[in-house]
């Protein structure tokens, strides 16, 4: 026996053991008559006892194309047998072929002889929620396999073929295209474990996304999709199926729940499974979770889909940090934004983590994620949005991997010295930039003073590398500034200031630069440098700088701030590619800016977060006031609060 079993698995050839009619003509399957002879292209016999559907040619025809393994049987040769042994089987009745068939899949059957536990499935739920069966006709009763299960023809056991019409009753007077979306979502759950040919990869998105992507915009459709993945589960005799369908039944339970009517059904399922299948457990808890953070807006992200197929569950992701540091963090599919500026905050042991935001960069954009998007949804947009907006010439897909950051977006309650991990591994890394690019108004004393302290940040105590200076300007001196001393008059300026300030650590010299600048206008700013035509008071080319104080006009030569506007004297705003509008005042009798720039959405973004910031304070107080948490004397009577069209 295990001479032939080995044959068999290194066999190359296979007898029909039954007539098959592929679906249609020009499709990609394989007809074939009971007694036909096919030899295997691509696998080997193993690989047929262990798969659903296999690739051979007919000898009889010399058509090549794809079938269900259940129609054959595996012959324990390596050579072409000769034409009386295919006789022997071409002449056996159904009950003799059921006999050999079913030795295609005896190891199958010994795993589920082992499972003692009394299976949940969703044959009483679909007494009254499932669609009328089929009825069982002749043809039906003589098609493929039908002889070797009696059950087959129920809508809640696995099936081979693809649905015609919803499982669910419900759905049955819904239009014609709920039908036709139920329906290709069944037949990509099916190609996705291997139950029926496919040329999509599984290692990519293409079928989760068939399988989830309308479930998600038609919320109708999500009890179908549990219910066709758990009728897939049900009495499925083919491992790799059965682990590929645990796959997709993982990754339903992190992006939506299903109706409280089924919710029953799939726990009882999923607790039945329990010792057979640990992945059971943690599809539970997914659910819950599920179940209180509410429906995803996106199919799986490649990463969760990866994770599955690798047989983790735990997705690990790298965070970058402005003073070029990193650390992984656990995410899951219920992970939004705001928790994970949370946690990560807490890791780190900030204070706080109001101000801070998650930054994706993608190619060269770095997009803020909005603290109520779940991440992986956010990731997801953000990617298919840029591939459908950037195809190279010959129509591949540009290369959009991605690195998250976790960074100071806004300044309005940041008091230097008081979180020292935040003033050192963020504020000093993000302010420093600015600080060289030129953007803040700053005298040369200031220039040799703070010098002097990004020479400590670099050097420490070490006098050594002073004598360099003159080589290291453009990372110590604005660069504005770089050209108004003479490199020898730029040292001995930083030195003397290096040489008044005591030995200093480099957190020390950090934090003294911060406190530096802090006293300016400027300080906590983002930047952008636009082209204006609007306001002809103002130069051309024009420096708007978004704070905590809100929206300052610069001279980018002189940087001197020609206007500020404070966010509830902002009454619109809108962006686009290559436009940022703001309106100025009453929307009537306001002043409109139109400024050119390919940064638009950054400055919309932050724009309507520090509003958003500040609503949601002065509502706080608002509230804490009224509770007579705060002394009512000395307030006034509010602002006035923007409004956005």
């Amino acid at each position: 026996n295990d001479f032939l079993e080995g044959l068999r698995k290194r066999s190359k050839f296979v007898i029909a053991m039954m007539d098959y009619q592929s679906p249609g003509e020009g499709s990609a399957f394989l007809s074939f008559r009971k007694g036909d002879l096919i030899r295997l292209e691509n696998e080997d016999g193993e690989d047929v006892m262990r798969s659903g559907w296999c690739y051979g040619e007919c000898e009889r025809t010399g058509a090549k194309g794809d079938f269900p393994a259940e129609c054959v049987y595996v012959l324990p040769t390596i050579s072409k047998p000769p034409a009386e042994v295919l006789s022997l089987f071409a002449e056996q009745s159904n009950e003799g072929a059921e006999h050999i068939i079913a030795t295609t899949q005896s190891a199958l059957q010994k795993d589920e002889a082992e499972d003692k536990g009394r299976p949940h499935t969703l044959k009483n739920f679909a007494i009254d929620h499932f669609r009328p069966p089929p009825k069982r006709t002749l043809s039906r009763s003589l098609s493929r396999g039908a002889f070797r299960r009696k059950d087959s023809y129920e809508l809640w056991t696995f099936s081979r073929d693809p649905i015609k019409l919803p499982l669910l009753k419900k759905l049955m007077t819904q239009s014609d295209e709920i039908h036709h979306k139920a329906t290709m979502s069944f037949l990509a759950i099916m190609k996705y474990m291997g139950d029926y040919p496919s040329k999509k990869m599984r290692l990519s998105t293409d079928l989760t996304d068939t399988v989830f992507e309308h479930a998600l915009v038609h919320e109708p459709l999500r009890d179908e999709i549990y219910c066709q993945l758990l009728k897939q589960l049900t009495e499925n005799k083919l491992r790799t199926s059965e682990e590929r369908g645990w796959e997709l039944l993982w990754l339903a339970t992190g992006l939506f729940p299903c109706s409280t009517t089924l919710q029953r059904e799939v726990n009882l399922f999923l607790r039945a499974k329990l010792h057979r299948f640990p992945l059971a457990g943690d599809c539970q808890q997914r659910l819950f979770k599920t179940i209180h953070t509410g429906a995803r807006r996106y199919p799986p992200h490649l990463v969760e889909v990866d994770a599955i197929q690798n047989k983790t569950t735990q997705i690990f992701h790298k965070v970058f940090f402005p003073d070029k540091s990193n650390q992984a963090f656990e995410v899951d599919s219920s992970t939004r934004s705001k928790d994970f500026c949370v946690t990560i905050a807490q890791r780190l042991g900030l204070r706080s983590a109001e101000g801070y935001s998650l930054f994706v960069q993608i190619s060269d954009k770095v997009i803020s994620v909005p603290e109520s998007d779940f991440f992986f949804d956010f990731v997801r947009h953000l990617t298919e949005w840029l591939k459908k907006a950037r195809q190279t010439k010959d129509g591949s897909s540009a290369n959009l991997a991605y690195q998250v950051f976790f960074m100071k977006k806004l300044w309005s309650n940041t008091v230097i010295g008081r979180d020292r991990i935040s003033d050192v591994m963020f504020h000093y890394h993000q302010e420093l930039p600015k600080y060289l690019r030129g953007y803040h108004k700053c005298t040369r004393e200031d220039a040799a003073a703070l010098g002097a302290f990004i020479y400590r940040v670099k050097f420490g105590d070490n006098k050594t590398r002073l004598q360099q200076i003159p080589q290291l300007l453009r990372d110590l001196v604005p660069l504005d500034l770089y050209k108004s001393y003479s490199p020898e008059d730029w040292k001995r300026a930083i030195v003397a200031q290096y040489n008044r300030h005591p030995v200093r650590s480099s957190e020390d010299a950090k934090i003294g630069f911060l406190k530096h600048v802090c006293r300016w206008p400027t300080f906590g700013s983002a930047f952008f440098e636009v082209k204006q035509t609007s306001e002809l008071k103002y130069p051309e080319v024009l420096l708007i700088a978004v704070n905590r104080q809100g929206v300052m006009l610069i001279d980018p030569h002189s940087k001197d701030i020609l206007a500020t506007h404070p966010f509830t004297k902002i009454s619109n705003w809108s962006s686009g590619s290559n436009y940022f509008h703001i309106t100025i005042g009453n929307l009537v009798r306001g002043s409109r800016l139109l400024c050119e720039t390919s940064l638009g959405y950054k400055m919309d973004d932050l724009l309507t977060s520090y509003i958003s910031l500040m609503l949601t304070t002065m509502n706080r107080e608002r509230r804490q006031q009224q509770q007579g948490r705060l002394p009512a004397y000395g307030r006034s009577g509010g602002a006035r609060t923007p409004r956005r069209s």
